[in-house]
């Protein structure tokens, strides 16, 4: 799969400007903000008009109290292997068919407004775990890259090799998570660190772990998701 590689980094300004912003409302009318040129503005107009309608339809899926969670039920599943990122090295490359490619440094995300949600995580061998995930959302750092109005799909690479495709309607439901901390404590490596997807709208398999890369496309690679290229048709319709 070729991915495009990120043109630049997230200055501290913009993202302090950012940390105070909802990631919905600055997506819906960011024209108010100073995070863009008048140029880049005019440019992603039409997504956030395109994007509106999608965004206030969505509802949240029921979500557990803290008391509910299942500390020991969640697995862990690796495909190939468990890589060692340093978090001090480690960068978010955010790029793709967008109008504002980043690449971000755990600090930087961690600067961004932090959502907490306890939800039934379930793979599709059969078992559940109701966990808590806390992160940034997608939905925020949607709103920092700007996409194209043409865009229908994201990608997540991951550091093991790993990927996913989504569509965007799941990446930008607003219980869609990156997520640095499980049940309240910082994510351990062998679930995902530094960074790892976490939402209630995808089976665990399409929860990718150690996410490195997000890239926003118009239309699906020939490579849509690593279990589906694996000829696993059951896993594409999910």
């Amino acid at each position: 799969m070729s991915l495009i590689l990120p043109k630049r980094t997230l200055s501290r300004r913009r993202l302090l400007q950012v940390s105070g912003l909802s990631g919905v409302g600055f997506l819906l009318g960011g024209c108010g903000t100073n995070l863009f040129s008048d140029n880049l503005r005019q440019i992603s107009e039409p997504l956030n008009q395109r994007l509106e309608a999608l965004l206030l339809s969505q509802k949240p899926v029921p979500e557990f109290a803290v008391s509910a969670i299942e500390a020991d039920k969640l697995l862990v599943n690796t495909f190939d292997f468990t890589p060692q990122i340093d978090p001090a090295q480690f960068r978010l490359n955010i790029d793709g068919e967008v109008s504002n490619p980043m690449q971000l440094s755990m600090g930087d995300i961690e600067k961004l407004p932090l959502t907490s949600m306890v939800i039934r995580h379930v793979c599709v061998e059969g078992w559940a775990a109701i966990v808590q995930w806390g992160g940034v959302r997608l939905r925020d750092l949607v709103a920092l890259v700007q996409p194209k109005s043409n865009v229908r799909y994201v990608y997540f690479k991951s550091a093991d090799g790993y990927y996913e495709s989504w569509d965007l309607a799941s990446a930008v439901h607003p219980q869609t998570l990156m997520a640095y901390q499980k049940n309240g404590q910082p994510l351990s490596v062998d679930n995902g660190a530094p960074m790892r997807l976490a939402s209630p709208v995808k089976l665990g398999y399409k929860q990718s772990k150690w996410v490195t890369q997000i890239t926003f496309v118009s239309n699906l690679l020939p490579l849509k998701g690593y279990w589906e290229d694996q000829g696993y048709e059951w896993f594409a319709g999910l």
